[in-house]
């Protein structure tokens, strides 16, 4: 299929020929790719061939210990070949996966427990400085008095059975071993035929639940969003399709599985496509490098917080990268980097539509866009629609004209949990993001949500927009713009920039006046500060915190105000 015919089509004619379900993906894998390998760690490896039976010993025991389709199985592991065969084994007897944070504290994870009726919970004790045991101790402290069989417990009422992978569980917990076996105290259950699982496999459709995850809302309720085999599965097909994903392809991440990033662009990406997905437990740029090195990494998916690390770790100039071809070419010295990065096309995804709904082929992704469109975020992902509309009277906008994004189609959530369809959709089905933007001759271009917008002097800026601009200027690495207080103007706007390593650092004066050439006189930046990487303050999603940017930059404006009204102050 031709690239033309991928953007201007509606469903491609590229779709596997295996039916959309986890049960069929593991047979197909197997059957296609059995030896070679679909997944890396630094410390462990899995072929297609020994996902597809550790997974199926897996789920006799899961169906031994009472799920079957539609079961709630949570799933609480670091990245690694244990939280994917504990996905595949719940996934392949229909049961619906809830991934659950590693980060969660003791009461983010009893409000998530009870919220998403976790009925079995498959994990680790403790990752990190988190200990997982105590906290749900925590949760439910019933679990003290228990001692093995099903759990009954009043506060956590849907919760029937905890396995850790744990060489001395607590008494209220089964233990299982890293293969995904039962281990030899696991209670007597019953031992499951091979041809009852398989028989469950079969009984799993493409509209049948195999997702909820867990996404921050506006309002800090828990939001759980909901999707099919089938939507996950082809929307991950042909993401990989369209970014020239195959089975020489090896895609990294460091993005919690436990997310859409991390689990729809990192994992389902390679599995669909014949791939091989190579990940760490925990982000360290020395241990990344090695792998993306070592491992010959095709496809880096992070985001800006990463690469920049990767850039600025002392082992960067020395690691193999020949083998790159997408993912981090900003972060790549110009000689290394095919095109021009001001003209790189981004992406704009959610965990509603199972990850990015506008797009780029592999061929622009290496190109990069014309100059004209510079700062777009490519095309719509082929069979999702959307609408640009004036938020306030509903009414489509035209071409070029910026409004509230609504997106419909294939991989569109089938809702939110324990929400009506007609609390998440409109009449006509589609879904409103509360993202801004405009098309442009077929090419998106997004300028923010609508709470991030900056209300100054009566007029609206889209941090997205002016970032976006400063973006596509070679001596800026990121770029963040947010509003702050101002007694006259309401809001007063300023950016934040950091430096490329060949430019050391950015003028601020001479970035603001090529954006008075690029944009609205009110939307350029009262002051552009420059900051460095250690400076910008991360959240644990790997976004930037635009709380902590926006005191950041209401400091260094107070201090870049005294310094220009008395110079003398530069010299203390």
């Amino acid at each position: 299929m031709t690239e033309a015919a991928l953007i201007e089509g509606s469903l491609p004619g590229g779709f596997p020929d295996w039916t959309p379900t986890v049960p069929s993906l593991l047979a197909a894998a197997r059957a296609d790719h059995g030896d070679r390998t679909c997944m890396v760690t630094p410390t462990s490896r899995l072929s297609y061939a020994e996902l597809d039976e550790r997974s199926a010993r897996l789920a006799a025991s899961l169906v031994a210990a009472g799920a079957g389709k539609g079961t709630r199985v949570g799933l609480l592991f670091p990245n690694g070949t244990d939280w994917v065969t504990a996905w595949a084994a719940a996934a392949r007897i229909g049961a619906i996966t809830v991934p659950v944070n590693t980060f969660y504290r003791e009461a983010e994870l009893a409000r998530f427990l009870r919220h998403a009726d976790v009925q079995l919970l498959l994990g680790v004790s403790s990752f990190r400085k988190h200990d997982y045991v105590a906290a749900l101790e925590a949760a439910a402290p019933e679990l003290r008095g228990h001692h093995g069989g099903p759990l009954y417990l009043p506060s956590l009422p849907q919760l029937r059975r905890v396995m850790l992978w744990d060489s001395r569980p607590p008494r209220w917990a089964r233990r299982y071993v890293a293969d995904g076996g039962p281990a030899d105290d696991h209670g007597g259950e019953a031992i499951v035929p091979a041809v009852v699982v398989r028989g469950l496999g079969e009984d799993v459709t493409p509209g049948d639940e195999l997702l909820i995850t867990y996404t921050s809302g506006s309002s800090g309720e828990p939001k759980g969003v909901v999707h099919s085999h089938g939507a996950l599965l082809r929307h991950a097909f042909q993401l990989g399709m369209l970014s020239g994903i195959g089975p020489d392809s090896r895609v990294w991440t460091p993005m919690p599985l436990c997310w859409v990033g991390g689990f729809v662009f990192g994992l389902l990406r390679a599995l669909t496509r014949g791939g091989c997905f190579v990940t760490q437990e925990v982000f360290e740029p020395g241990a990344a490098l090695a792998q993306l090195g070592g491992e010959r990494v095709t496809d880096v998916a992070a985001w800006p917080a990463v690469t920049a690390a990767l850039a600025g770790h002392p082992d960067f100039a020395g690691t193999d990268l020949s083998a790159l071809r997408a993912g981090m070419y900003d972060a790549l010295p110009p000689g290394r980097r095919p095109g021009d990065p001001a003209l790189a096309i981004g992406a704009l995804g959610m965990s509603e539509t199972c990850g990015p709904h506008t797009f780029k082929t592999a061929a622009q992704e290496a190109a990069g866009g014309p100059a004209e469109y510079r700062g777009n975020f490519g095309h719509p992902v082929p069979g999702i629609e959307h609408r640009i509309v004036d938020s306030e009277t509903g009414r489509d906008l035209p071409d070029g004209a910026e409004g509230e994004v609504l997106v419909r189609g294939y991989s569109l959530m089938l809702g939110l949990y324990k929400r009506e369809p007609s609390e998440v959709f409109d009449a006509d089905g589609w879904y409103h993001t509360g993202d801004r933007g405009y098309f442009r001759d077929g090419w998106f271009f997004f300028t923010g949500r609508q709470t991030d917008l900056i209300k100054t002097s009566g007029s609206s800026v889209a941090p997205a927009e002016v970032e976006a601009r400063l973006l596509s200027y070679p001596e800026v690495r990121l770029a963040f713009v947010v509003g702050i207080p101002d007694p006259v103007l309401g809001q007063q706007v300023i950016a934040l920039a950091v430096a490329r390593e060949d430019a050391r650092t950015v003028d601020g004066g001479a970035l603001r006046d090529r954006l008075r050439r690029d944009l609205s006189s009110y939307k350029v930046p009262g002051q552009v500060l420059a900051i460095t990487p250690a400076q910008v303050p991360w959240l644990s999603s790997q976004k930037a915190d635009r709380r902590a940017l926006a005191v950041l930059a209401e400091k260094l404006a107070a201090v870049s105000t005294i310094q220009e009204n008395n110079p003398a102050t530069d010299h203390h």
